[in-house]
């Protein structure tokens, strides 16, 4: 499919490359575009064609810069409606209607059925760090700027960073720190933190790094490729107990797919197993 704000293609067999593609703005993102990035994702995670995701940012100087204030500003939300002052209430309930939609929408990186590996350079500031984290692979180049931006504009950050990076990094300190004080921070530091899992010397080689990953990943069954985003995820938001008993009624049916003894096979002769769609 065509979008107006994506290039999505398929660079090797079972991959997409989703790039966001508003580099003249540094890749900013405006209502419009939000609603074609779950559209994209969602399309994605049902494409049996696809086994994992690249995403990335079109250009050199931006993965995403962020919100695009001004248009944000225009697009009214925060505005008295007709000039009249609303009453706070049908306002306040109007305001979590559009944050729960935008969530939503970058949400569905995480949401997606399959693998995606972020694919980070120059800015990624503010809902940069949103949709990362949402990822399940992140990697970045080495001119990469993060900041959790969001104070800097007088609001805590509400699509996700708040609730999801304590999670991918192991210093609550450190989350605390660049949340609070927003500010900027590279490529070395979020390697040292674990919030990227590997720093490369340009985008170009960060994109070759991803493709090679990813081209792995749509080697294995995906049946259990899919099986363990799920789990992982799961383990993450819940106790260890009700993980355990998540995963063994999830496997009961899992575990009775043909790719385990095609799996099993090809480990035996030696061969490269093939698996069927999914």
């Amino acid at each position: 499919m065509a979008y107006q704000y994506f290039l999505v293609d398929r660079p090797i067999p079972y991959v997409a490359h989703v790039q966001i593609n508003r580099p003249s703005k540094l890749n900013a993102f405006f209502e419009a575009m939000w609603l074609e990035f779950k559209t994209v994702f969602d399309t994605l995670s049902h494409d049996p064609e696809i086994r994992a995701i690249i995403l990335s940012g079109a250009g050199d100087r931006a993965f995403t810069a962020g919100l695009d204030v001004q248009a944000a500003s225009q697009e009214g939300i925060l505005q008295q409606q007709d000039g009249k002052t609303q009453d706070v209430a049908r306002k306040a309930v109007g305001i979590k209607r559009h944050v729960e939609e935008f969530q939503n929408c970058i949400s569905s990186v995480e949401k997606c059925e399959k693998p995606v590996i972020c694919v980070m350079h120059g800015f990624s500031l503010g809902l940069g760090m949103d949709i990362s984290t949402c990822a399940d692979i992140r990697i970045c180049s080495a001119d990469t700027k993060f900041a959790v931006k969001e104070v800097d504009i007088g609001l805590a950050a509400d699509i996700g960073t708040l609730t999801r990076l304590p999670k991918v990094v192991g210093s609550f300190s450190w989350v605390k720190e660049v949340s609070l004080s927003a500010r900027v921070f590279g490529a070395e530091e979020a390697y040292r933190v674990g919030y990227v899992s590997q720093v490369l010397e340009t985008k170009e080689k960060a994109i070759q790094a991803a493709l090679k990953m990813a081209e792995l990943i749509a080697t294995k069954s995906p049946v259990a490729v899919q099986g363990t985003k799920e789990l992982l995820n799961h383990a993450r938001d819940h106790t260890v107990a009700d993980s355990l008993r998540y995963t063994g009624v999830w496997n009961s049916a899992a575990i009775q797919t043909s790719d385990v003894e095609r799996a099993m096979l090809s480990g035996l002769k030696k061969t490269k197993p093939r698996f069927e769609k999914l």
